[in-house]
């Protein structure tokens, strides 16, 4: 094996143990990596591993500029609606409709969250709801854990649903050509499932903590959900920009406008029409989470240049050969087990034109392959596995951090890896089911 394989593959390994550690700070551990595959460019004969180009301008090895920029788009918004008090209401909404059993409320999240999701993307979701489920759980004096990890869980599979629901699924559609409907024919039964599945799992799982009903009266007083609204006015405005946000995304794929771009676009007509100053909004903004998110991209750019991602689909071609069920069992748990380590973004880039000439060697193609289909639900739902295997799940631990609430990587993920192995289970069951019976 390439000398140069080994080290990069080696400097991705510690940096991954840093994150998962925690020994530093994990912006710190990623911009670590990144360093390194510098450093080890240098000495590479067949050039750099990072470079500006690489960096920068590259689909494959570079930033996706679109995640990033949606995500600070949206970080903006949200940082205006909150000084409208919109979250504080909804919180005390839910709070009263829950009538202060745990269990209610964490349903009621639940389903916010999965209602919103399949049509904002999970990621802009997690930042509306996360700040409204802190500051319930802080009303009502509960552990916001329970809350914050069926959040995240919820996020991503409601976003499995459609083709803006999760970033990796528009990079799979763009490449085999699927269109928004296909994905609420073959995938929005399969989140329905899910979210049954997950609302059961959680009820069991944190049954002790969920267990013990809080006294609303006592809690909230005569606080009036009503009384945290600032100014009626600005929160409605802010409300029409947002619906406009949504409806454009819904429409992705009649206007062909980026996410990002109405993301940036939102973002701006949210700050004109509440005419925010720019020290209130930019202060919300998770730099941090944005800065990781820049370098993790790199980092993996790194693999991607040395061929290690390729290879291990290249692998799995092979092994599938005229198995059609096989090829898409692996997509299935393979692309769960990478995405979980790598993030699922710059692993569904790297992957796709491997899949592509996998679909190619079969007889169906497009919506009607299965191995698409496999792929995506591998992609999506590997997403709950670690901390840093999606992006709702960097955004929500970085607020929930932010509040003084922070929950480590191990702790994420002995929750993560039981409940994902459970969802792929039910998620090749009917996949099984779907195409190959």
């Amino acid at each position: 094996m390439d000398v140069y394989v080994v080290i990069a593959v080696t400097i991705f390994l510690v940096s991954y143990a840093l994150i998962a550690t925690e020994k530093v700070h994990r912006v710190a551990a990623a911009l670590g990596g990144v360093a390194g595959m510098i450093v080890l460019g240098l000495f590479r004969s067949a050039g750099p591993l990072v470079s500006a180009d690489s960096a920068f301008f590259s689909q494959h090895t570079g930033i996706d500029w679109r995640v990033v920029f949606l995500l600070f788009g949206m970080m903006v918004v949200v940082s205006v609606l909150r000084h409208t008090g919109l979250f504080e209401f909804i919180a005390l909404w839910a709070a009263r409709v829950s009538k202060g059993h745990p269990l209610r409320l964490l349903i009621i999240l639940a389903l916010v969250t999965a209602g919103f999701s399949p049509i904002l993307d999970n990621v802009t979701v997690v930042l509306l709801v996360t700040p409204i489920t802190l500051s319930v759980c802080r009303r009502l004096k509960i552990a916001p854990l329970p809350f914050l990890i069926t959040i995240v869980f919820a996020a991503n599979i409601a976003g499995t649903s459609t083709l803006i629901g999760d970033p990796p699924n528009l990079i799979i559609g763009a490449r085999a050509g699927l269109t928004f409907n296909d994905f609420l024919v073959h995938a929005l039964p399969l989140a329905v499932i899910l979210m049954v599945v997950l609302l059961v799992a959680v009820a069991v799982v944190f049954r002790k903590p969920l267990s013990k009903t809080v006294d609303i009266d006592e809690a909230l007083g005569d606080v009036n959900p009503r009384d945290a609204i600032h100014s009626t006015r600005m929160m409605v405005t802010c409300l029409i920009v947002l619906t406009a946000i949504i409806v454009l995304f819904s429409l992705h794929s009649v206007t062909h406008l980026d996410p990002s771009i109405v993301a940036m676009m939102g973002a701006g007509a949210m700050v004109v029409v509440s005419r925010t100053q720019p020290k209130e909004f930019l202060r919300e903004v998770e730099w941090a989470t944005l800065s990781f998110f820049m370098a993790l991209f790199v980092l993996v750019g790194g693999l991607v240049e040395v061929g290690v991602i390729s290879r291990l689909g290249e692998a799995a071609t092979g092994l599938m050969g005229s198995h059609e069920l096989g090829g898409a069992t692996g997509l299935l748990f393979g692309s769960a087990v990478l995405g979980a380590v790598v993030d699922n973004i710059p692993y569904t880039t790297a992957m796709v034109p491997i899949v592509e000439q996998m679909v190619a060697s079969t007889s169906q193609v497009g919506a009607d392959s299965p191995l698409w289909w496999a792929f995506v639900f591998g992609a999506d739902l590997g997403g709950n596995t670690t901390a840093v295997a999606a992006g709702a799940n960097v955004v929500v631990l970085g607020i929930a951090a932010g509040a003084g609430k922070a929950i480590s990587f191990w702790k994420f993920t002995k929750y993560g890896i039981p409940f994902t192995f459970l969802t792929l289970v039910v998620a090749w069951i009917y996949m099984y089911l779907r195409y190959f019976v």
